[in-house]
């Protein structure tokens, strides 16, 4: 999940990470510079200084990126919706959103953000490069790469193919006219996963004529976004199902409670093998102490079971992600999705009066397709 990361600090109040794939392109693109472009360029540099050039441009380049998405994220905010993270990946960086902009013109904000920061940061480098005569070649030379990969990078995104910022754009505008979201999301996924799809014929072509580094990648490129185009519809698609659902229509209310000085071996014995339950509250003195789950158990040790007790494996009350009895199932979805969770508690006034399993969510979703609703 792109939420998984390695956090590096906050701008503007909004957390920063790095996804694991990051470190892959990232020497990629410091091999590509050093290797390919500063020393075919300036031949007369050492290979230190190519090297040196190779990483102060990729560094520069991807924060070059997080400012493209700082700013979707800041006008975002703006308009009232929570930023959860900015994260920087292999594809160059996302903005986690706790929901989708619930107007177009929002949206059409929102998308023109960051192509428009792209430009800006291109024209600036540019500048450097074609104005400030008597500054260091090293510094002309990352500035040129800069100026135009920024330029680049705009275009790119300005594709009118979903979810690229070009996809939401086109997607605001069909929205605006027809005041259909589903339908603007759908013309708008076509149109990304036609990109991806011609993405991945020219990439075949360039793989079949030799170029096939490059091939490779551009065919990589259309398969994520013909992928993300895809996943981006069934998305809302799944939310238009949930919508005006609440949790208490889901919830398993017969929820078996434990106490907390029973031991793990009792509780698989006598309550996970006979219900097939996979999580119980554990409750002392009618207070919830917290949750224990099958994922708790398994980290646990089995010579261990016979001593450890609920109390001392549960996930405490405090550190639980729970939803109230009225949460929109949309919410509850989001949750276990991003958590990676298979169960939320339901709680009211500190208490815990259900449980909903991503199995029935999972349930209540096909039957609802079935249905046609």
């Amino acid at each position: 999940m792109l939420r998984e990361g390695i956090p590096i600090g906050k701008a503007f109040g909004i957390p920063l990470r790095l996804h694991y794939s990051w470190f892959i392109v990232f020497v990629l693109i410091v091999w590509s510079l050093t290797a390919g472009y500063f020393t075919v360029t300036y031949p007369h540099w050492s290979l230190t200084v190519a090297i040196v050039a190779g990483v102060v441009t990729s560094l520069l380049f991807f924060g070059s990126v997080l400012a493209h998405e700082l700013m979707h994220s800041l006008v975002a905010r703006a308009a009232g919706i929570p930023i959860h993270s900015i994260n920087l990946f292999i594809f160059g960086g996302v903005s986690q959103m706790a929901e989708e902009p619930k107007q177009p013109q929002v949206e059409l904000r929102m998308a023109l953000a960051g192509p428009l920061a792209s430009l800006a940061l291109g024209g600036i480098f540019l500048a450097i490069w074609y104005f400030l005569a008597d500054v260091p070649e090293l510094i002309k030379a990352i500035s040129f790469w800069l100026g135009w990969i920024n330029i680049l990078l705009a275009v790119f995104n300005l594709i009118p193919g979903f979810p690229l910022d070009g996809g939401r754009v086109l997607r605001s505008l069909i929205w605006w006219q027809n005041r259909d979201l589903r339908k603007a999301t759908r013309i708008a996924s076509n149109a990304g996963r036609g990109v991806g799809y011609l993405f991945i014929l020219i990439g075949i072509a360039m793989i079949f004529l030799g170029a096939w580094i490059n091939g490779l990648w551009l065919a990589f490129i259309g398969w994520f976004l013909e992928n993300a185009a895809a996943n981006s519809y069934r998305q809302l698609a799944l939310q238009d199902i949930l919508k005006g659902h609440k949790a208490n229509e889901l919830m398993t209310q017969d929820c078996p409670i434990v106490q907390p000085e029973l031991t793990i071996q009792e509780l698989v014995n006598e309550q996970i093998l006979i219900s097939g339950r996979r999580c119980f509250p554990v409750v002392q003195h009618n207070r919830v102490l917290g949750l224990i789950t099958i994922h708790d158990i398994k980290a646990v040790p089995r010579e261990q079971w016979a001593t450890k007790t609920a109390g001392e494996t549960m996930t405490p009350f405090a550190k639980l992600r729970s939803v109230s009895p009225d949460e929109d199932l949309v919410t509850v979805m989001r949750i276990l999705t991003e958590q990676n969770i298979n169960q939320i508690p339901v709680v009211k006034d500190g208490n815990v009066i259900g449980m909903i399993a991503r199995d029935n969510l999972l349930s209540f979703i096909s039957i609802r397709s079935e249905l046609g609703d």
